[in-house]
Protein backbone atom coordinates (compact mmCIF):
# COMPACT_ATOMS: atom_id res chain seq x y z
CA UNK A 1 0.00 0.00 0.00
CA UNK A 2 1.09 3.59 -0.59
CA UNK A 3 0.93 5.61 2.62
CA UNK A 4 1.37 9.36 2.84
CA UNK A 5 2.42 10.94 6.13
CA UNK A 6 1.98 14.58 7.08
CA UNK A 7 4.22 15.38 10.01
CA UNK A 8 7.69 14.04 10.75
CA UNK A 9 7.79 14.34 14.53
CA UNK A 10 7.86 11.45 16.97
CA UNK A 11 4.65 9.74 15.81
CA UNK A 12 4.99 10.51 12.09
CA UNK A 13 8.60 9.32 11.89
CA UNK A 14 7.94 6.23 14.00
CA UNK A 15 4.91 5.25 11.94
CA UNK A 16 6.92 5.73 8.74
CA UNK A 17 9.56 3.27 9.96
CA UNK A 18 6.95 0.72 11.03
CA UNK A 19 4.90 0.91 7.84
CA UNK A 20 8.02 0.63 5.67
CA UNK A 21 9.16 -2.32 7.77
CA UNK A 22 5.83 -3.99 7.03
CA UNK A 23 6.45 -3.60 3.30
CA UNK A 24 4.48 -0.45 2.50
CA UNK A 25 5.68 2.46 0.39
CA UNK A 26 5.95 5.70 2.38
CA UNK A 27 5.95 9.34 1.33
CA UNK A 28 6.61 11.57 4.34
CA UNK A 29 6.31 15.34 4.55
CA UNK A 30 6.47 18.22 6.98
CA UNK A 31 6.00 21.98 7.00
CA UNK A 32 9.71 22.65 6.48
CA UNK A 33 10.19 20.86 3.18
CA UNK A 34 11.58 17.57 1.85
CA UNK A 35 15.21 18.63 2.21
CA UNK A 36 14.84 18.47 6.01
CA UNK A 37 13.82 14.80 5.82
CA UNK A 38 16.78 13.34 3.95
CA UNK A 39 18.41 11.74 6.98
CA UNK A 40 15.11 10.22 8.08
CA UNK A 41 14.28 8.61 4.74
CA UNK A 42 17.87 7.48 4.22
CA UNK A 43 17.63 5.70 7.57
CA UNK A 44 14.34 4.03 6.64
CA UNK A 45 15.55 2.84 3.26
CA UNK A 46 14.19 2.44 -0.25
CA UNK A 47 10.56 2.17 0.84
CA UNK A 48 10.51 5.81 1.96
CA UNK A 49 10.75 9.13 0.15
CA UNK A 50 10.70 12.76 1.28
CA UNK A 51 8.08 14.91 -0.40
CA UNK A 52 5.92 17.99 0.00
CA UNK A 53 2.63 17.83 1.89
CA UNK A 54 0.67 17.93 -1.35
CA UNK A 55 2.77 15.14 -2.82
CA UNK A 56 2.30 12.99 0.28
CA UNK A 57 -1.47 13.40 0.02
CA UNK A 58 -1.55 12.61 -3.69
CA UNK A 59 0.69 9.57 -3.14
CA UNK A 60 -1.17 7.96 -0.26
CA UNK A 61 -4.07 5.57 -0.45
CA UNK A 62 -4.04 6.17 3.29
CA UNK A 63 -2.75 9.47 4.74
CA UNK A 64 -1.58 9.70 8.34
CA UNK A 65 -1.84 13.18 9.88
CA UNK A 66 0.55 13.68 12.81
CA UNK A 67 0.80 17.44 13.25
CA UNK A 68 0.06 19.82 16.13
CA UNK A 69 -3.69 20.28 16.29
CA UNK A 70 -3.48 24.06 15.97
CA UNK A 71 -2.23 23.55 12.39
CA UNK A 72 -5.16 21.43 11.20
CA UNK A 73 -6.48 24.16 8.89
CA UNK A 74 -3.29 23.85 6.81
CA UNK A 75 -4.39 20.38 5.64
CA UNK A 76 -5.30 20.45 1.93
CA UNK A 77 -9.00 19.61 2.12
CA UNK A 78 -9.56 19.33 -1.62
CA UNK A 79 -6.76 16.82 -2.09
CA UNK A 80 -7.82 14.70 0.90
CA UNK A 81 -11.41 14.23 -0.26
CA UNK A 82 -12.07 10.51 -0.73
CA UNK A 83 -8.88 9.47 1.08
CA UNK A 84 -8.68 7.42 4.26
CA UNK A 85 -7.17 9.93 6.69
CA UNK A 86 -5.71 8.70 9.97
CA UNK A 87 -5.96 11.43 12.59
CA UNK A 88 -3.10 10.97 15.07
CA UNK A 89 -3.45 14.43 16.58
CA UNK A 90 -4.21 15.36 20.18
CA UNK A 91 -5.38 18.60 21.74
CA UNK A 92 -2.92 20.05 24.24
CA UNK A 93 -4.07 23.54 25.32
CA UNK A 94 -0.56 24.51 26.44
CA UNK A 95 0.73 23.93 22.92
CA UNK A 96 -2.33 24.49 20.76
CA UNK A 97 -3.87 27.43 22.60
CA UNK A 98 -7.54 27.81 23.39
CA UNK A 99 -9.58 26.27 20.57
CA UNK A 100 -13.36 26.36 20.48
CA UNK A 101 -14.65 22.99 19.32
CA UNK A 102 -18.29 23.93 19.76
CA UNK A 103 -19.00 20.77 21.76
CA UNK A 104 -17.32 18.53 19.18
CA UNK A 105 -14.30 16.30 19.60
CA UNK A 106 -11.07 17.42 17.97
CA UNK A 107 -11.48 14.69 15.33
CA UNK A 108 -14.95 15.96 14.48
CA UNK A 109 -13.44 19.42 14.00
CA UNK A 110 -10.80 18.03 11.65
CA UNK A 111 -13.45 15.99 9.83
CA UNK A 112 -15.45 19.18 9.34
CA UNK A 113 -12.40 20.78 7.72
CA UNK A 114 -11.98 17.75 5.44
CA UNK A 115 -15.38 17.14 3.82
CA UNK A 116 -15.29 13.90 1.88
CA UNK A 117 -12.30 12.49 3.74
CA UNK A 118 -12.79 9.11 5.44
CA UNK A 119 -11.42 10.00 8.87
CA UNK A 120 -10.22 7.45 11.40
CA UNK A 121 -8.84 8.45 14.80
CA UNK A 122 -5.82 6.25 15.60
CA UNK A 123 -2.14 6.31 16.61
CA UNK A 124 -2.82 9.07 19.13
CA UNK A 125 -3.04 7.14 22.40
CA UNK A 126 0.38 5.42 22.54
CA UNK A 127 3.72 6.99 23.49
CA UNK A 128 6.00 6.99 20.47
CA UNK A 129 8.78 5.00 22.14
CA UNK A 130 6.29 2.26 23.00
CA UNK A 131 4.98 2.36 19.44
CA UNK A 132 8.53 2.04 18.13
CA UNK A 133 9.54 -0.94 20.23
CA UNK A 134 6.51 -2.88 21.51
CA UNK A 135 5.11 -4.46 18.35
CA UNK A 136 4.81 -8.24 18.65
CA UNK A 137 4.23 -11.18 16.34
CA UNK A 138 2.52 -13.09 19.18
CA UNK A 139 -1.13 -12.02 19.03
CA UNK A 140 -1.91 -12.94 22.63
CA UNK A 141 0.69 -10.50 23.97
CA UNK A 142 0.10 -7.61 21.58
CA UNK A 143 -0.60 -4.15 22.90
CA UNK A 144 -3.60 -2.22 21.63
CA UNK A 145 -3.91 0.74 19.29
CA UNK A 146 -7.39 2.24 19.40
CA UNK A 147 -9.43 3.31 16.38
CA UNK A 148 -12.54 5.47 16.09
CA UNK A 149 -14.50 6.58 13.07
CA UNK A 150 -17.84 6.82 11.32
CA UNK A 151 -17.05 4.51 8.38
CA UNK A 152 -16.52 0.80 9.00
CA UNK A 153 -14.57 0.12 5.81
CA UNK A 154 -12.06 2.86 6.59
CA UNK A 155 -11.63 1.55 10.13
CA UNK A 156 -11.07 -1.95 8.73
CA UNK A 157 -8.24 -0.70 6.50
CA UNK A 158 -6.54 1.11 9.38
CA UNK A 159 -7.06 -1.90 11.65
CA UNK A 160 -5.30 -4.12 9.13
CA UNK A 161 -2.33 -1.76 9.06
CA UNK A 162 -2.21 -1.84 12.85
CA UNK A 163 -2.07 -5.64 12.85
CA UNK A 164 0.68 -5.63 10.24
CA UNK A 165 2.96 -3.60 12.51
CA UNK A 166 2.44 -5.89 15.50
CA UNK A 167 -0.41 -4.35 17.48
CA UNK A 168 -4.09 -5.17 18.06
CA UNK A 169 -6.78 -2.71 16.94
CA UNK A 170 -9.69 -2.03 19.29
CA UNK A 171 -12.65 -0.02 18.02
CA UNK A 172 -13.87 2.65 20.46
CA UNK A 173 -16.80 3.74 18.29
CA UNK A 174 -17.70 6.85 16.32
CA UNK A 175 -15.63 9.99 15.91
CA UNK A 176 -17.83 11.61 18.54
CA UNK A 177 -18.00 8.90 21.20
CA UNK A 178 -14.88 6.96 20.29
CA UNK A 179 -12.85 10.10 19.72
CA UNK A 180 -13.79 11.32 23.19
CA UNK A 181 -12.72 7.99 24.68
CA UNK A 182 -9.28 8.37 23.07
CA UNK A 183 -8.54 11.95 24.12
CA UNK A 184 -5.74 12.90 26.56
CA UNK A 185 -6.76 12.31 30.15
CA UNK A 186 -9.02 9.35 29.40
CA UNK A 187 -8.38 5.96 31.06
CA UNK A 188 -7.04 4.47 27.80
CA UNK A 189 -4.75 7.36 26.87
CA UNK A 190 -1.01 6.61 27.06
CA UNK A 191 -1.65 3.43 29.04
CA UNK A 192 -0.19 0.33 27.36
CA UNK A 193 -2.62 -2.57 27.60
CA UNK A 194 -3.54 -5.85 26.00
CA UNK A 195 -6.80 -6.33 24.10
CA UNK A 196 -8.60 -7.91 27.06
CA UNK A 197 -7.70 -5.02 29.36
CA UNK A 198 -8.51 -2.50 26.65
CA UNK A 199 -12.08 -3.73 26.24
CA UNK A 200 -12.59 -3.52 29.99
CA UNK A 201 -11.14 -0.03 30.15
CA UNK A 202 -12.95 1.70 27.30
CA UNK A 203 -16.30 0.02 27.99
CA UNK A 204 -16.31 1.68 31.40
CA UNK A 205 -15.94 5.23 30.05
CA UNK A 206 -19.16 7.22 30.10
Amino acid sequence: MNIGIIGSGNIGATAARLFAGAGHNIAISNSRGPETLRDLVDGIGEKARAVTVEEAVDFGEVVLVAIPLFAYETLPADRLAGKIVVDATNYYPGRDGSLDFGGRTSSEVISGHLPGARLVKAFNTMYYETLATAGSEAEESRLVLFVAGDEEEAKDVVSRLIREIGFSPVDTGSLREGGRRQQPGSPIYNTPMTEEKAHEAHSGID
